[in-house]
């Protein structure tokens, strides 16, 4: 009964470790860039040069993110909300300068789908 027992923790430590893994994955400014590009050329169908715009723009927002985050430990919810709302505004306005009026529909529509997604991944507190 023991060594069933011991097997059992044992399975659900294992469970929860890995889903913890997959959940935490950090990446680098320059991966998050570069997945934020790839997503973005297939769902709006981006020209090269459009590509390398978007690419600039996501690495510079993702290297403000990660200054935010670490700036964040420990501080002002509240504060670093209103920081991340005016850097998605802000990014959203230079993304309609890099954008077809099409592409921009479906990009608008691509985070509105986002954010829905994002409300049923659980995210605990949030």
């Amino acid at each position: 009964m023991k060594k069933l027992g011991i097997l059992l923790m044992a399975i659900v430590l294992g469970t929860t470790v890995s889903m913890a893994q997959r959940g935490g994955q950090n990446f680098t400014p320059e991966e998050s860039a570069k997945r934020t590009t790839e997503t973005l050329k297939e769902k709006l169908g981006l020209k090269a040069d459009q590509e390398k715009q978007v690419y600039d723009l996501s690495l510079a927002d993702a290297k403000k993110m990660s200054e935010f985050r670490k700036g964040m430990q420990g501080g002002d919810r509240e504060g670093m909300r209103a920081k991340f709302t005016k850097m998605r505004e802000d990014t959203s306005k230079e993304m309609k300068k890099i954008l077809t009026e099409d592409q921009y529909v479906k990009y608008e529509k691509y985070l509105e789908e986002r954010r829905a997604n994002r409300g049923q991944r659980g995210g605990g507190n949030r």
